[in-house]
């Protein structure tokens, strides 16, 4: 994800970032998220998380399940739902794709970060993900130990 440096409005609200270490990322896409009433405005705020949620093919939508956005102050009557199912915005053709990745082929569809994009658009990045083993995951510990062991070599020279 490559962002400008000047772009005011291109600002990350959450990241799951233990999604990288749990899960195998084979693929990744960016999706648009359906929000209500004071959603956008908490999600500006702060205090949202990602961590827990998934995405799912149901009924031919896509849908985060199990993401949680702060409640609004300000918006004490027409409030939002915390921990509400949020649709996702894809098209037919990448649905359709999501769908046989999910069902056929035993993948597991993680929200990666939830970010506004240049225009000020909320967006999610979801990662087409199988899930590691706990030997993979010592493997991988192991060679990012090793890499960071590496560098400590190469840049004192020892």
């Amino acid at each position: 994800m490559a962002k400008p440096k000047t772009d005011p409005n291109y600002k990350v609200i959450a990241e799951n970032r233990r999604a990288r270490y749990d899960y195998a990322i084979e693929d990744d896409l960016e999706c648009g998220v359906v929000l209500h009433g004071s959603e956008v405005k908490a999600l500006r705020k702060g205090g949202t998380n990602i961590a827990d949620s998934y995405a799912s093919v149901e009924d031919g939508e896509l849908w985060l399940i199990n993401s949680y956005i702060a409640p609004y102050e300000q918006a004490k009557t027409w409030g939002h739902e915390e921990r509400r199912k949020r649709k996702l915005l894809v098209s037919k053709k990448e649905l359709s794709r999501l769908w046989n990745e999910t069902q056929r082929k035993g993948m597991t569809l993680v929200p990666l970060v939830l970010y506004f994009n240049h225009k000020g658009i909320a967006k999610l990045k979801i990662g087409i993900a199988k899930g590691k083993k706990n030997q993979d995951k010592r493997a991988t510990e192991a060679k990012r130990d090793w890499n960071r062991q590496k560098q400590r070599l190469l840049r004192h020279g020892d």
